[in-house]
């Protein structure tokens, strides 16, 4: 048991999140509403139910800004949603997150519809990468197929004017929604490469077709079986970028590229002129930087020039050869050329040496006397006649060692007492 490694709970949360967020980012599902309620800050909390179970489910205020078929909704309906589903870490709980919802009775024999168009036209090739023309880096003119008053050109031509110089913009007018809005999307586009044809030197070079977001029904002209082979026999590469991020339609997936929104077409379109005038922008600095430290070096130089500087330079010129012919002078460095200096040095090193050896022998032969005194005090006879001792002497002086040498004395020899303080004299009997 000590082995197991625990995890704390926002840990295993935090996993099951990453997870359930990143395999069903895209889920569609249908199911009967119930428990429908719309807070205070303008979300709408809702449970999608079958007869088995049930989940639930949020639409925040601006994708319901998108959606406002939500306010005709009510408990029982059946609905149709597109979204993803996202835990909610605080309660660990999962929930779906509504990008689209409509009801059932009429969305879903659309979305059939779509499906089956989507799969034919798939089958027949129009969606293939092969047949798909590559958008110029740097279009000098553009052609926008799109309502005149709506909210994506205008979005689409605030981004291209605020990142472009040079791009000539024509607005194709077109019905995006309604009746007659997928005619009048063909007969724009029409109209749009035969002007291209018919003037090569003034020609578009991409077309782009784009509206705002919406229902599967507003978007419906751009799901037009005839409106998708124009676009793929189009012979000008062609940007979609109808709806959000979520909204897909049949123009998507036949066009050259697709974007998500108005706004994503026009920073791909202006992308290549917006690194131009960053480069642009780079060259000018540096140009500028250069241009400063050429003038910086041409003032030094000009003032370097100056009689006042020419004299400076050549006085510093003079100084210097004059302090090299000085050290060249052979009669001021004699004493460093013949070497006396380091003669100078040895001898007072050597009469040091000498000083301190004669210093130790003298203190060697003091210490050497000394205990030589020592010694002979410490036998001198005297020093043991201080301890009461005495010895005799005859008249030469000599020392009467022995028994032996007393006995061999003449009767009346006179002798000497040796004491320490003094002599007395006395005849042997």
């Amino acid at each position: 048991m000590s082995n197991i490694r625990y995890d704390s709970v926002s840990t295993l949360v935090g996993k099951v999140k990453g997870l359930l967020e990143g395999q069903f980012r895209n889920v569609s599902i249908e199911g009967e509403v119930t428990n429908l309620s719309l807070s205070s800050s303008g979300h709408y909390y809702l449970t999608l139910s079958d007869r088995n179970s049930s989940l639930s489910a949020c639409l925040f205020k601006m994708d319901a800004m998108r959606n406002p078929e939500i306010k005709q909704l009510k408990d029982g309906d059946k609905v149709q949603c597109i979204g993803g589903l996202g835990v909610y870490a605080k309660r660990g709980s999962f929930q779906l997150i509504i990008k689209r919802i409509t009801k059932a009775s009429t969305g879903g024999d659309l979305l059939a519809e779509f499906e089956k168009l989507k799969k034919k036209l798939a089958g027949e090739g129009l969606f293939d990468l092969e047949a798909k023309s590559k958008i110029p880096a740097l279009p000098k003119k553009i052609a926008v197929i799109t309502a005149l008053r709506g909210a994506a050109l205008q979005d689409f031509l605030n981004i291209m004017k605020r990142r472009t110089l040079w791009t000539d913009i024509v607005v194709v007018p077109a019905l995006v929604q309604g009746n007659g809005a997928a005619a009048s999307i063909r007969k724009s586009l029409f109209n749009t490469i035969k002007f291209s044809l018919d003037n090569p030197s003034n020609s578009v070079d991409v077309i782009v077709l784009t509206r705002g977001g919406g229902s599967l029904e507003d978007l419906w002209a751009f799901n037009d079986e005839a409106l998708a082979w124009d676009i793929f026999n189009c012979p000008i590469p062609i940007i979609s970028a109808v709806g959000h991020q979520v909204d897909y339609s049949i123009s998507d997936f036949v066009s050259d590229l697709r974007c998500e929104t108005p706004s994503a077409a026009a920073q791909v379109l202006s992308e290549g002129q917006t690194q131009i005038l960053s480069k642009l922008e780079n060259l000018r600095r540096h140009l500028n930087s250069s241009a400063k430290n050429i003038i910086y070096t041409r003032k030094d130089r000009v003032a370097s020039l100056r009689p006042e500087a020419l004299l400076a330079r050549v006085n510093k010129l003079y100084q210097d050869y004059k302090y090299r012919l000085e050290k060249c002078s052979l009669a001021k460095r004699d004493v460093e050329l013949i070497g006396l200096h380091d003669h100078w040095f040895r001898l007072d090193d050597n009469l040091k040496r000498m000083q301190m050896a004669l210093e130790k022998t003298l203190r060697d032969r003091e210490h050497r006397v000394s205990k030589s005194i020592e010694l002979l005090n410490a036998l001198n006879p005297s020093n043991v006649l201080e301890r009461g001792y005495s010895y005799i002497t005859n008249g030469d002086g000599n020392v009467v060692a022995s028994s032996d040498d007393f006995e061999k004395l003449p009767v009346g020899t006179e002798l000497n007492i040796q004491f320490s303080d003094g002599k007395n004299k006395v005849s042997k009997l």
